[in-house]
């Protein structure tokens, strides 16, 4: 007999029921297990992805948080690269996750894509990755986007490596805006309405098939359906597509269309 058990049995005005039956079944997660990497420095992307997600039954989302500094410049994106399986590897330890998100835009181009997926997959193998970048690719994919105007919140070095990265991906960037902000807390209290008017004064200096705004600390998953409406143009954000990427991957391929066009659509 345990302690616990002992101390029960002592108790002799109580009466004790062991081993009831039980039924079980598949748990919140029957659907879809995702495992999300948030920077410790991130206000925005738990928020709009239980947005998204929580709406979904049988989907359940699973975080840890990855040190990063505040101030984003390129030394600091690479430098969260050692820390990425560490991070991956403490979320449901010893249980299978379909999808793992690292939530970094700039940081997932200063690395390398495939950089991060290798690190994620050498402590799980089983997971299907995704990135901020990675998932606006398979947005612009999906959209049949080939003009994409995009908006960050970077300084012009990190902005650099962003241009240049969507380009060399067969993408061409018409024209780009930027707040030119590189503390992460700051960032991620630039209203929506500050947010569409960029997007709006990018849309009047070249057309484009397609925004993307750069960033999970920008706040947009909940304006977005009203910015195209506005607009005419689809619109995403490293949250909003890398959510419906997330989903796409693990095979739930829900139409959710009060998130806009994107999530209307399904992997190219």
């Amino acid at each position: 007999m345990n302690d616990v058990a002992r101390g029960l049995k002592a108790d002799s005005e109580m009466i004790l029921i062991e081993h009831l039956p039980f039924e079980s079944d598949g748990g919140i997660a029957s659907r879809a297990r995702l495992g999300l990497l948030v920077l410790a420095t991130d206000f925005t992307i738990e928020h709009e992805w239980r947005a998204i997600i929580g709406g979904l039954p049988g989907v359940a989302l699973y975080e840890s948080r990855i040190l990063n500094d505040a101030q984003i410049t390129p030394e600091t994106l690479r430098a969260m690269e050692p820390r990425i399986a560490a991070a991956t590897d403490v979320i449901l330890p010893g249980s299978p996750l379909d999808v793992v998100a690292y939530g970094c835009t700039s940081a997932s181009m200063a690395i390398g894509e495939e950089k991060v997926f290798d690190r994620i997959r050498s402590v799980r193998p089983e997971a299907r990755c995704t990135t901020p970048i990675t998932a606006a690719f398979a947005a612009f994919r999906a959209l049949g986007a080939r003009r994409i105007g995009v908006l960050t919140p970077y300084r012009a070095d990190v902005n650099r490596i962003v241009a240049d990265y969507i380009g060399a991906r067969g993408f061409e960037v018409p024209v780009f805006g930027s707040f030119n902000e590189q503390d992460d807390g700051k960032v991620s209290r630039i209203t929506p309405a500050s947010v569409k008017q960029s997007v709006k004064t990018i849309l009047s200096h070249a057309p484009v098939d397609a925004v993307f705004v750069s960033c999970t600390s920008v706040r947009l998953a909940e304006a977005a359906r009203g910015i195209e409406a506005e607009t005419g143009v689809p619109i995403t954000s490293s949250n909003h597509a890398m959510a419906w990427h997330a989903l796409r991957l693990a095979g739930i391929t829900d139409v959710m269309p009060q998130w806009g066009r994107l999530f209307e659509t399904q992997m190219a």
